[in-house]
């Protein structure tokens, strides 16, 4: 029995995550949680799982559930977070929040020895150095739970990272794959939320219509696996069945299939090194497919990639820079405020304002973070 911290039960991947422990009572245990303001499906949360210790964002909130069950500790706030990161009865964290806010209680978490399966990507874009840094100290593994990087994981299971040649992460292209730039002038949010291929919240899916969220996996690729950035490389692969690829020097290639589906790569970071039987996933069968299709990725098109692998190489504080310039970006995009071809042009007047600090300390970090978040907002 697998005793398991939640960050950002509400979510996507939390609800995945949880749908996992439902499916494999004998296996896991939720024994804390962390949400934001999702207040009702907290409750429903609670009542099926009974964790131990649940934090919630707003201080209202959790009197109103500390006072509904009894028995159960609750926390709010940034604090909170922490708390359910570092739980004593805890041996994996599952950071499934959004955006820079899974930085602090990440490092907390390595700090007291949890494994971490990790779905928050802008953690190690943003601080790739601190979290790798701490995650090699403390000896704690940090298993990915991105298709795209569970499987180059898997890919290099029983492999030498001198053999490898370069990481081939697939991208499907997101909702306007299909589109050339000029026609993207007056797309919706609700045009935008539209992915062909898989079921995501609504940040993430404008990052997949961007490629951005391609170029924070790029980021991340380059902490989880110590690869450089001339490694790596990305492919469109509309199908999204091939999640992504390792070359070795002897040409040969190894692929992970599977139909689109986030729960798969999420039960392997909770049973690895093992695996469990996936009943409710739907088995990919390639003849019914009969074609999978390829194509170059155009820098020019997906502007977003091109700063995501510029930032990367720049190191230091740029991809902080860049992470919180398009979290700002996506969320104004999101409430009507900006165009959908303003996301990239705010980001990339921020990055060229941007004076690079090397080797930041967490501290740096936090502030450039929020100095950036701030200067979109004054562009807007």
């Amino acid at each position: 029995m697998k005793k398991i911290s939640l960050l950002g039960a509400t979510g996507s991947i939390g609800i995945q995550t949880l749908d996992i422990i439902r499916g494999h009572k004998e296996s896991f245990q939720l024994v804390a949680l962390s949400a934001g303001r999702n207040i009702e499906q907290v409750r429903k949360i609670v009542a099926e799982f009974r964790p131990d210790l649940v934090s919630v964002q707003e201080k209202s909130d959790c009197e109103r559930l500390r006072a509904e069950f009894p028995g159960i500790t609750f926390y709010h706030g940034a604090k909170g977070i922490e708390e359910v990161a570092v739980y004593d009865q805890a041996e994996i964290l599952v950071n499934a929040v959004l955006g820079s806010v899974g930085l602090s209680p990440t490092l907390k978490a390595i700090q007291a020895g949890k494994t971490i399966a990790i779905a928050n990507k802008e953690t190690l874009v943003t601080a790739g150095h601190l979290v790798m840094g701490a995650a090699k100290q403390n000896n704690v593994p940090l298993l990915p739970v991105d298709s795209e990087h569970s499987a180059i994981f898997q890919a290099l299971q029983g492999e030498q990272s001198k053999n490898i040649e370069q990481l081939i992460l697939t991208a499907s292209g997101g909702s306007f794959r299909d589109r050339k730039r000029e026609e993207l002038k007056d797309v919706t949010v609700k045009e935008a939320l539209n992915h062909p291929n898989w079921s995501m919240g609504a940040k993430i899916t404008i990052d997949s219509a961007t490629m951005m969220n391609k170029g924070l996996e790029v980021i991340e690729a380059h902490w989880l696996f110590s690869i450089p950035y001339e490694k790596i490389s990305v492919v469109l692969h509309k199908e999204s069945i091939i999640h992504s690829m390792v070359e070795f020097h002897d040409t040969s290639i190894i692929a992970q299939l599977g139909t689109p589906d986030m729960r798969v790569p999420i039960q392997y970071a909770l049973t690895y090194p093992d695996r469990l039987p996936h009943p409710a996933g739907k088995r990919l069968s390639l003849a019914q497919i009969g074609k999978l299709h390829f194509s170059e990725m155009d820098y020019d098109r997906f502007r977003c990639l091109k700063f995501a692998f510029d930032a990367g190489r720049a190191g230091g504080t740029m991809p902080t820079v860049l992470n919180a310039a398009n979290e700002a970006a996506v969320s104004a995009f999101l409430d009507g405020k900006i165009s959908f071809l303003q996301i990239e042009e705010l980001i990339e007047r921020v990055l060229d304002q941007h004076q690079t600090i090397g080797n930041p300390d967490l501290e740096t970090i936090q502030a450039v973070d929020a100095e950036t978040r701030k200067s979109v907002f004054s562009l807007i």
